[in-house]
Order: structure tokens, then C-alpha cells, then sequence
């Protein structure tokens, strides 16, 4: 870790002097290229590496990767290289593998060995401590019943506080928090630390600085925290599919329910966050949400290069082509990238990345879309009356 780079980082982006920094990433698959474009700005603003100036990193799924690609001294270009490397080799197909009839759909096999090559037999402790920076992954335990956090902690000579995994392989780490149910295969007892509330690892991760293990040198009023999106999709589903999905309804409940218990748990967290409850926290949430409103916010980005899209621009981009984009199709990489290049701009233009991207009277985000006020108060009259709670059906 680099003093220079340290107080270069704090100045350019508005950072008191003597604040912990905290990059904190979510899970999203291939949608993990998007929050690249984030870093790769933030870098050309401060001139300097983040694992230069980054106190800790914390991830789940794609953004346990990205973490820890800046834990092995990673620069963002590098990062993309390897990431776009990861992302184009890692989906594949097995031999009649569906997510529905014969899961999983992939073979992890092309995923190990390349973590393998990145990483070799690196535990967390080898690279936080070459390094400097202290880490946090998610994965669920299955067995346990409970959601686990790999740590490594940097601490003083005198501290009595211990990191359980911390001799961990960061390969291990890394399969275990990306093992998405029905895409892959289980990492033994784990899976994706992002099938439960964990897919934004933020709240975990500012608790295992404060009150566990980096409680020794973080706390809410010393610490600065980039939390990076890797852009959602915010599923407004018209009223008249709710009681007749289209398809099967079993995977269309199924799908939802991982999708939305994910996405609300990251909301809650962030409107957590940007409240006055943890005293004196420099919160700094950047995120998209994946509809043409708040994509029409941003530079009208070219996509004529893009022989899979329809659109010649992002702003020609319909809501039908953005429900498109799933986590698992490599397809979609180039168009994620274009709107993480997009959004980059914007916030350079906006705030630089000095403050939290957040405007008033939308708690959201600048960049995240909300149903109206109008809705809200036609739904309000709607639930005053007794003759349309009753015209209802019961089944």
C-alpha cells in the first residue's frame, strides 16, 4: 500500500484525510464487467491503482472476484483482461445440463483452472498480507444452515482476534461464493453467497469492520465506503401476469423470488445506509437499474459495433431488450461494458465520484427507477374501499 497513492485518492475524490476506505462489491455474473468500468474511472481520477490506496474489499459471487483480482494487486485494466478471460470460458454448457430439467447447466471445470493459474495456492492471509488491504467474502453454507464470511484482517501485534478462514485457498474462496444454484455445481457444502441476502455484501461487511475483527482500527466515522452495482434489473411485472404468468408458474415464482429477495435485501441495506443511523459513515452507493428511464439519464453511448443488439444507441435500448440481460449470457458482456462506460461518465460529470450518487427526493439513487407518486396514490384510494378488496378473487 502506497502513502502516496493513499493521500493522492483522499484528496481527488473528497476523502478526510485520515479515513478507512472500503470498496464493497455485488454479485451479478457476467453483469460484473459493468462495475469494472466503475473502478477503471475511479482509478483515472485518483492516478493510481486501488489496491494502492483501499483499505478492504469485500464480495460476493462476480464481485468476490473483482475483490479479490485487487487483493492480488490488480490494477482495473487487469482486471478487465482477466475478467473478460473468466466470463467467456467459464459457461460451459454441460452435456444436457438446464437449469430446470438437469441442473446445473455448467461445468466449473474451465472456472478452476483459471483461478487456479490466477491465483495458484495463495491463501486469504498470503494475499491480504502482501498486499495490506483486508478481506471479506460471502458463501452459504448449507450444511451449517448459515451464511458464511471468509476474512483476513491486517492487525497489530497485540491483537487476540483471529480470522477462522483464514488460511483458506483464495481459489477456494472464490468458487465457493460463485457456485449459483442450478447454474453450477455446489462447492462441496457451499453455494453463492448471493442466494440469501448477501448478494450485496455491504451491511457484512461494515459489520465485520466495526464490531469483529477490524474493529481494532474501522469505525463509522473513519471510514469512507464505494459500494458498486453491477446494474439491476427492477422487475415491474404487469398486474394482469401476476395471477397468470407467462410459462410454467413454479420456475416463474422460483426465478422471481431469488431475483427480488436478493434486490430488496441490497435496497434495504443501502436505505440503511443512507440514513443518519450509523453516525458519521461516508456512504457512496453507485448502481443502475436496467429500464429506459434511467438509462436515457446517461451519454448516448453508440452500439452499431453490436451485431446482437437492435438498438444503435443505449437510448434506443427498449425495456424488452434490458429484461434480456441474464447473468449467465457472455452474449450481453459487450453491451454491460458500453453501459458501465456510460455510467462511469455520467457519475465523472455528476460528482466525480466524490459523494454518493443520490439526488433528493429520489432515495434510490440518481440512477434507479421508482414507480410514481401518481401510482402510489391511485393504489392508496384502491385499498380505501371495501368493494375492491372484495371484488378480488380468493384462488
Amino acid at each position: 500500500m502506497s502513502t502516496e497513492s493513499k493521500i493522492k485518492a483522499r484528496q481527488a475524490l473528497n476523502i478526510a484525510p485520515d479515513n478507512k476506505v472500503i470498496f464493497s462489491f455485488d454479485g451479478g455474473g457476467i453483469r460484473g464487467i459493468f462495475t469494472i468500468q466503475l473502478l477503471k474511472k475511479i482509478e483515472e481520477i485518483v492516478g493510481a491503482p486501488i489496491y494502492e490506496w483501499a483499505d478492504m474489499v469485500a464480495g460476493t459471487s462476480t464481485g468476490a472476484i473483482i475483490a479479490s483480482l485487487i487483493a492480488n494487486q490488480k490494477s482495473a485494466i487487469e482486471i478487465e483482461a482477466l475478467y473478460e478471460d473468466l466470463a467467456t470460458n467459464i459457461f460451459k454448457e454441460r452435456l444436457f445440463g438446464n437449469r430446470s430439467l438437469n441442473p446445473p447447466q455448467f461445468d466449473k471445470v474451465n472456472y478452476r483452472a483459471i483461478c487456479k493459474g490466477i491465483f495458484g495456492n495463495k491463501s486469504l492471509k498470503n494475499l491480504g498480507e502482501t498486499s495490506g488491504i483486508d478481506l471479506f467474502f460471502t458463501a452459504k453454507d448449507m450444511v451449517a444452515g448459515e451464511e458464511t464470511f471468509f476474512t483476513f484482517f491486517n492487525k497489530n501485534e497485540n491483537s487476540k482476534a483471529v480470522d477462522t478462514y483464514q488460511d483458506a485457498l483464495m481459489r477456494a474462496v472464490v468458487e465457493a461464493t460463485m457456485s449459483a444454484p442450478t447454474y453450477f455445481q455446489p462447492f462441496e457444502r457451499f453455494i453463492d453467497g448471493g442466494t440469501t441476502v448477501y448478494n450485496n455484501p455491504v451491511m457484512a461487511a461494515l459489520m465485520e469492520a466495526f464490531h469483529y475483527n477490524g474493529k481494532e482500527k474501522y469505525s463509522s466515522d473513519n471510514t469512507t465506503v464505494f459500494s458498486l452495482g453491477t446494474a439491476s434489473l427492477f422487475r415491474f411485472v404487469p398486474l394482469e401476469e401476476i395471477a397468470e404468468p407467462k410459462g410454467p408458474d413454479v420456475l416463474f415464482w422460483l426465478d422471481y423470488v431469488m431475483d427480488e429477495s436478493s434486490k430488496d435485501a441490497s435496497e434495504m441495506q443501502v436505505n440503511f445506509l443512507r440514513s443518519t443511523l450509523m453516525k458519521g459513515l461516508d456512504f457512496r452507493r453507485f448502481q443502475l437499474s436496467l429500464d429506459r428511464e434511467s438509462i436515457k439519464k446517461l451519454p448516448n453511448k453508440s452500439l452499431k459495433k453490436l451485431d446482437n443488439i437492435d438498438a444503435n444507441s443505449i437510448h434506443q435500448l427498449s425495456n424488452k431488450e434490458l429484461a434480456k440481460i441474464n447473468m449467465a449470457d457472455v452474449k450481453m458482456l459487450p453491451l454491460m461494458k458500453i453501459l458501465g462506460e456510460a455510467v462511469a461518465d455520467f457519475v465523472q460529470e455528476n460528482n466525480g465520484f466524490k459523494s454518493d450518487l443520490v439526488g433528493e427526493g429520489n432515495k434510490r439513487g440518481l440512477l434507479v427507477t421508482g414507480m410514481d407518486r401518481d401510482y402510489r396514490d391511485k393504489l392508496k384510494k384502491h385499498l380505501q374501499k371495501a368493494s375492491w378488496v372484495d371484488q378480488l378473487p380468493t384462488v
